[in-house]
């Protein structure tokens, strides 16, 4: 199989069904994000994450496959392919729930940081969450759906957690946002 094709060469890509389609064109955008999110799950992956969150992490690289092909395919050819259901979103939750339970409640907001791994997954919350805001501006014209954008959501969240709960695992204290008071 060949790596290049030379189909893209005038700026245009295929979805899947076939159709045509400008690189600029807000689904591209959308599933280029996921991708993008993907790739930095990988990072994340190299950054020794604690062992409950790696098992996490895999999964949720092969779940983005999933999404993206899902945004790379425009709803009338909805009964060719797999999509983002409420069993992911679900899974998600409870993935939430389960590492919430080792985690001091969070009393300030925090600032992105602390163990490497924690500040890799902090940036993936915040590609995850550009990714859901264009999946949102996407379906203003584009088939985007509910469980899309539900997914990212969530997956944003448990990001969120995930970085915190890998500086337990470490020892390491989040680091809470200190607002500088206003001069008198």
């Amino acid at each position: 199989m060949k790596i290049y094709t030379k189909t893209g060469d005038n700026g245009e890509t295929s979805l899947f069904g076939g159709q045509r389609v400008p690189k600029s064109h807000a689904r591209i955008d959308a599933y280029g994000t996921v991708d993008e999110l993907n790739s930095l799950i990988g990072i994340v992956r190299t950054a020794e994450p604690a062992s409950e969150i790696e098992v996490i992490l895999e999964r949720l690289q092969n779940e983005l496959f999933l999404l993206g092909s899902d945004l790379a395919t425009p709803g009338d050819i909805n009964n060719r392919i797999d999509r983002v259901s409420g069993i992911h979103i679900r899974q998600l939750e409870s993935d939430i729930d389960r590492l919430v339970d080792f985690l001091e409640p969070l009393t300030a907001f925090i600032l992105p940081g602390g163990s490497r791994g924690a500040a890799h997954l902090h940036f993936a919350r915040t590609v995850c969450r550009r990714a859901e805001r264009i999946c949102i501006s996407c379906r203003n014209s584009e088939s985007i759906s509910d469980e899309a954008i539900i997914y990212l959501n969530r997956l944003s969240d448990l990001l969120f957690v995930m970085a915190r709960f890998q500086n337990r695992s470490q020892e390491i204290a989040d680091i809470p946002w200190k607002p500088r008071k206003k001069d008198k």
